[in-house]
């Protein structure tokens, strides 16, 4: 029964990966007993945005094998990495730019980095903007201070789930930094190389505006998984998206996906929509870079601001308002792009947990 259920199951594909389950060994476990099939199916993320069609398959193939009436059906999850990690237990470094200030970046940074945590990943999260660093306050730590292990590594701090690192728990609040780039070169170095990040399936980047030092200095240091564009739907923010997804193509990093923040407005008390900043920027960005995925279109909402200056990002205080919920789909979107990324760079099967 064990090999004819192993049959069964080899004809349902990973709906991202486009091959069957059983040779990517996503299958840890398919027994049945009783008429009932006991299945474990290893996910390449926790975060899977096709999970749910997944298990329909799954069951569906098992219910085929004479003898079997009904099926119980387990979920792990093992997230890929490169054939080699970008740095010692990180798995995958994901960067968010913008081109350019004033989208949201930050926040959409810290809330995927949230939603992803949520979902059962080990996540950290790094803000590279240096000269700007905001990552502290919106993750409620920004009286905190970085100290040092034994080994003298820096120790991110923790909270809400994730671990994450900011100039802003290293200088007084409000204190201008005025470095050149040689230094800043040496500070992002640090971050990455001299902290004791541990054993994490995503590092998320939350890169300063514009196309500068940090942005080459992170592209020369350590292998990106990928990059996120951040966007609004307006002409002149979609000029300053499109440079930075020229200057990551040129330095060969791959486009994980666009999403196109304050993409709409609900008015509370109407509940009519409101394009404000227009609306459809981001497809239109996306189909002219050969059609980039356009991984989701988040609403104006003014409980993602006031969750941010309250430290407690909004995937968390408000999870099911229509922005989180957008971010949470934001997240599960670019997980599964990570897990296609890193598929395309090794087909080797999934090590069994």
């Amino acid at each position: 029964m064990h090999e004819k259920l192993l049959a069964a199951l080899s004809t349902v594909n990973d709906p991202e990966l486009h091959r069957d389950l059983v040779s990517l060994g996503m299958i840890e476990r398919a027994e049945v007993v009783g008429g009932a099939a006991d299945i474990k199916v290893n996910l390449t993320t926790p975060a899977c945005p096709l999970k749910a069609t997944i298990q329909a398959d799954v069951t569906r193939a098992a219910l085929t094998v004479p003898g079997v009436d009904s099926v119980q059906i387990e979920f792990g999850a093992q997230v890929r990495t490169q054939a080699t990690p970008p740095l010692p237990g990180v798995k995958n470094i994901i960067v968010v730019g913008s081109g350019k200030g004033g989208v949201g970046k930050s926040s959409v940074a810290s809330n995927l980095a949230c939603a992803l945590a949520q979902s059962g990943a080990a996540v950290g999260l790094l803000d590279a903007d240096v000269y700007g660093p905001s990552i502290a306050h919106m993750m409620g730590e920004g009286a905190a201070r970085i100290t040092a292990n034994a080994d003298k590594k820096m120790m991110p701090i923790a909270a809400h789930g994730l671990k994450f690192l900011s100039m802003g728990n290293l200088m007084p609040a409000g204190q201008a930094l005025v470095w050149r780039g040689p230094m800043l070169h040496s500070a992002i170095g640090q971050f990455l190389k001299d902290a004791a990040w541990g054993e994490l399936d995503y590092l998320i980047v939350d890169l300063p505006p514009g196309t500068g030092d940090v942005q080459l200095s992170l592209t020369q240091s350590v292998q990106l998984t990928g990059a996120v564009i951040v966007t609004t739907p307006q002409d002149v923010a979609l000029l300053d998206a499109s440079r930075a997804i020229d200057m990551f193509k040129k330095a060969s990093v791959p486009i994980l996906g666009i999403v196109e923040n304050m993409s709409y407005f609900v008015a509370p008390d109407t509940g009519l929509t409101y394009d404000i900043f227009g609306r459809g920027g981001a497809e239109k960005l996306s189909q002219s870079f050969g059609g980039l995925p356009l991984l989701g279109e988040i609403p104006l909402d003014t409980e993602v601001r006031q969750d941010a200056d309250a430290g407690r990002p909004s995937v968390l205080a408000h999870p099911d308002s229509p922005a989180s919920q957008a971010l949470a789909q934001v997240a599960r979107n670019l997980a599964g792009r990570v897990s296609v990324q890193t598929f395309a760079g090794s087909l080797e099967p999934l090590p069994m947990a």
